[in-house]
């Protein structure tokens, strides 16, 4: 096995189905460029593959990753039940994990139950403590603190805040 690290950052949030989307976008580099294709096909399926609403804040962390072989994966990550992550996972152009086509655009869910790849965990550490920073530990919890609080532009080994 072999591991090079790849780019990593976040585009500001969107709301989405109701739901505050924290973007971050994984790509082998150079280049911080994800193509817009890719990028619409996933967020057109995004909403499929988040929860019902319950008491928590609707925000969701989605990773959108462009492999090294062609392949792309989004994973979703949502809070609900206060402090607990829901995550759903899609790929596309991934015949490993029963894609269909090799088509970068084509996604399906995955009903494996995987988490992520080591890239695309790299800023559920840094979410996981934003978080507990801006939404559980303060008398009032403070939404537009998280939204705006991102794991740093650089490689998926970075963890400094933005």
């Amino acid at each position: 096995m072999t591991y090079k690290e790849k780019l990593i950052w976040a585009e500001p949030p969107m709301l989405l189905a109701g739901r505050h989307i924290k973007r971050y976008y994984v790509v082998p580099g150079p280049e911080r460029v994800f193509e817009p294709e890719i990028e619409k096909a996933a967020f057109a399926l995004l909403p499929s593959m988040l929860p019902a609403p319950d008491s928590t804040p609707p925000v969701s962390i989605a990773v959108l990753h462009r492999g090294s072989d062609g392949a792309a994966y989004l994973n979703t990550y949502s809070w609900v039940w206060d402090n607990v992550l829901h995550m759903r996972g899609a790929a596309a152009a991934q015949p490993a994990v029963d894609c269909p086509d090799l088509d970068p655009t084509h996604f399906v869910v995955l009903e494996r139950q995987w988490i992520g790849c080591v890239y695309e965990l790299a800023p559920l550490g840094y979410e996981r403590d934003a978080w507990v920073r801006h939404m559980l530990v303060p008398d009032a919890a403070d939404l537009d603190g998280y939204l705006a609080d991102t794991m740093a532009d650089g490689t998926t080994e970075g963890r400094a805040a933005r």
